[in-house]
């Protein structure tokens, strides 16, 4: 078996208020630090009334100060949504906190509507596609901040210091996040570590990474290629019911790929009710390929033989099972399940 990391969306279901969907995922956090997973991510997403993830850094200064061992970070941070200066400031105080278990995932998609978009860069900002177009001068400012001795700039006739924070011993690990050709191409030109999001799209994994490891450009802090791949993840004691367990979350992504509402999670017995309609069989059956919805034995069979195909030492998984409607508020015994089921 690969070495085991947690992706984590931090859901709200039917019923379940933010707070207790924030209490779920600290559980869920501490059972990954206990079961020796390596990392612990979270992503941002924006107004969005089923995920309650909208904060990488308010969430990852939470989930680290609730564990020992395991590294937190973004899954990521999405950075045409924020002053490049205002990300390093927050991931160097990160960083100071909990030295050596900070990670600084990026990407590039907003995470989020139009209006959102707008509401997040102030009107007086750039607009989100010079945001988008200069993400690469982005991350690279990123970089340079994060540095204890920070980087020199010329503003007006005098050039001055900055840097994300007065004294740093160490600086957070940085990673490109994406899912086509441009992310794995620019982690590969800055010499930066690469995610493909294969949790999302299940397609063009390959390709990705065979692009960024030909096209590799070694830096000082990484002088060698470094990757490993997401998966979406649903394990219990049989098959069947892994798969009644992922129907709240499948129907989910059902409804935003086909432009459907998007709600709070149902719970898993209003899922199984609901079913699937036929003209969706073909995307269920899909995301079964992709997946890893099974029992214990075959679905770390299927990690270890997904991470030789791909020639990682790192599976991030995403646990995607469902709540019942006995189950705790502030828990989600089925992502535990998951977790627990594949460490063994």
């Amino acid at each position: 078996m690969p070495q085991l990391s947690v992706l984590d969306l931090t859901p709200v279901r039917t019923g379940q208020t933010t707070g207790e969907a924030l209490r779920a995922s600290t559980a869920l956090a501490q059972i990954a630090d206990q079961l020796d997973y390596r990392r612990y991510w979270v992503a941002e997403h924006h107004n969005t009334v089923s995920v309650a993830s909208t904060n990488p850094p308010v969430l990852i200064a939470m989930l680290a100060s609730a564990t020992e061992r395991i590294s937190v970070g973004s899954g990521g941070v999405m950075l045409p949504n924020h002053s490049p200066l205002v990300v390093a400031e927050q991931f160097a105080l990160l960083e100071a906190a909990f030295p050596g278990r900070v990670d600084l995932g990026i990407g590039r998609a907003p995470g989020t509507d139009a209006l959102t978009r707008f509401v997040l860069r102030g009107q007086e900002m750039e607009s989100p596609d010079e945001a988008v177009n200069r993400f690469p001068e982005y991350v690279s400012d990123i970089a340079m901040l994060l540095r204890p001795e920070g980087v020199e700039m010329a503003y007006g006739s005098r050039r001055q210091s900055l840097r994300a924070t007065p004294l740093a011993s160490s600086v957070p690990r940085m990673w490109l996040l994406g899912s086509s050709d441009y992310s794995a191409r620019l982690a590969a030109q800055q010499g930066l570590p690469y995610v493909f999001a294969h949790h999302f799209f299940g397609q063009g994994t390959a390709q990705a990474l065979e692009l960024y490891r030909a096209n590799y450009q070694p830096s000082e802090a990484y002088p060698e290629p470094r990757t490993f791949l997401t998966v979406n993840a649903s394990v219990a004691e049989t098959e069947d019911e892994a798969f009644e367990l992922a129907t709240p979350h499948m129907q989910s992504m059902i409804a935003l790929r086909t432009g459907g509402p998007f709600n709070a999670q149902r719970t898993v017995e209003e899922a199984v009710e609901i079913g699937f309609p036929m003209e969706q069989l073909d995307m269920v059956h899909a995301m079964r390929q992709t997946w890893i919805v099974d029992e214990p034995k075959s679905a770390r069979e299927r990690i270890a033989e997904f991470a030789y195909l791909h020639q990682v030492d790192e599976v991030m998984v995403q646990p995607i099972g469902g709540a019942r409607a006995g189950d705790p508020l502030d828990r989600t015994p089925s992502r535990e399940q998951t977790l627990q089921l594949l460490a063994g």
